[in-house]
């Protein structure tokens, strides 16, 4: 740790900013190795991993969903456990549940997989609204209760859930209470010729399916990074631009339902944590339009009508941001490395 760093509430260390720009890009550079060319999404991905929020994958098959959850689980040194969601699951299924030890004549505890650093949530949109139900009170309160018992779950704990778009058979869509536990929606979309030609040449290379990173931080260190967001400053003018944004998308034509105050503080938390990756103390306008659209796009439920004329919620979220003037960078702060 960086001697004379702030140390938080919860006597974690938090390091300087210049410091989480460095390792940050070390992990994505070595994400990066195996999840070829989509760099912009992979700073999304952990710029919600930064702010301490969970992140829905949400694309077409085959295109490194699963792959990227587990490759920044290996990065980031984090113990990481993969639930396939079926409509056959149950709640206990995730949390775990008492089962009788005939040993010693009681009821035992044996916990679920969402007791672990990072839960891939496989194809979440593929089980019933019960079982999704089992993953809310985890995803907010860091926390399992079963059976009138409450256990804490060890920090820290993210959730990467994916979900296919557009397959709807023997699917249970999420409820808005539950995307709005996501911090932002991801899509990486189909690579280049170059890019997956290169995703070729790199499996050749390996000779063998699975890829194998060497942790480039523990879990220690990526919450000191965590840490380090509660010292980013937030001019009035940018906090003032986000409410902006926000109350936009509930005043926009085509909304039926806009962002609640939720959307904002994801908007906050995220964009700070792109001025940390970026190595700066403070954010900027750019941050913020950065992440608008993954930060608030799935906050929003638009007109039935919208839907016939192929409106998409990040339409709206753009025409916010060009409606939407954003505050001068002349008033910003000037930053100097540490």
């Amino acid at each position: 740790m960086t001697k004379g760093a702030p140390v938080t509430e919860t006597g974690v260390q938090a390091l300087p900013p210049y410091e989480v720009g460095r390792l940050a890009n070390a992990v994505l550079d070595s994400v990066g190795s195996v999840v070829v060319g989509k760099r912009d999404s992979l700073e999304l991905v952990l710029a919600g991993i930064l702010a301490g929020g969970h992140v829905l994958l949400e694309d077409l098959p085959g295109l490194g969903k699963t792959l990227t959850a587990r490759c920044f689980a290996q990065s980031l040194g984090l113990d990481f456990r993969r639930l396939q969601f079926t409509p056959d699951l149950l709640p206990a299924d995730v949390t775990g549940s008492f089962l009788y030890d005939q040993r010693k004549g009681d009821f035992a505890f044996r916990a679920g997989p969402v007791f672990t650093n990072m839960l891939l949530a496989d194809e979440i949109n593929r089980t019933p609204p019960k079982t999704q139900a089992a993953l809310l009170e985890a995803m907010q309160e860091k926390q399992v209760s079963v059976e009138g018992v409450t256990y804490r779950l060890d920090p820290p704990f993210h959730v990467l859930a994916t979900a296919n778009p557009i397959e709807y058979e023997g699917t249970y869509p999420l409820p808005e209470a539950q995307l709005d536990r996501f911090l932002l929606r991801v899509s990486f979309g189909y690579p280049t010729a170059e890019e997956e030609w290169d995703v070729l040449q790199r499996r050749m290379s390996r000779r063998q399916e699975e890829a194998f990173l060497a942790p480039v931080v523990d879990s220690a260190t990526l919450q000191s990074m965590q840490a380090a967001l509660e010292s980013i400053t937030v001019e009035d003018s940018i906090g003032r631009y986000i409410v902006s944004l926000t109350a936009a998308t509930r005043e926009h034509a085509s909304v039926l339902v806009g962002s609640s105050p939720r959307g904002s503080l994801a908007l906050l938390l995220l964009a700070r944590a792109r001025a940390a990756m970026a190595g700066r103390d403070f954010v900027v306008p750019e941050d913020v339009k950065d992440v608008a659209v993954p930060a608030l796009a799935h906050r929003i439920t638009l007109r039935p009508e919208m839907w016939l004329r192929r409106v998409d919620p990040s339409f709206v979220v753009d025409e916010v941001l060009q409606a939407t003037p954003a505050p001068a960078s002349g008033a910003l702060p000037t930053y100097t490395a540490g």
